[in-house]
């Protein structure tokens, strides 16, 4: 199994870019932490948590429907 590899920090670097997320996201517009993470072949866990930085750095919106969360882009990002 391939090791992951490490910042300067010790923390394990994205396998997927912010932009590939942002991707995943916009193809779904709005899309559910599900589908992010299907359509970059991660863990339900680690698109959540991807899209969470990216709502922290208003990159994309986050709304909870139910039980589950769903995110979509800003209208600026759209474009």
């Amino acid at each position: 199994m391939p090791t992951s590899e490490r910042d300067e920090g010790g923390r394990y670097k994205p396998e997927h870019s912010d932009a590939e997320v942002l991707d995943a996201v916009r193809t779904h517009n709005p899309a559910a932490t599900s589908e992010v993470a299907d359509e970059l072949g991660i863990a339900r866990q680690s698109a959540d948590y991807r899209l969470r930085k990216l709502a922290d750095a208003n990159h994309v919106n986050h709304k909870k429907i139910g039980a589950a969360a769903v995110w979509s882009l800003p209208a600026e990002a759209e474009r």
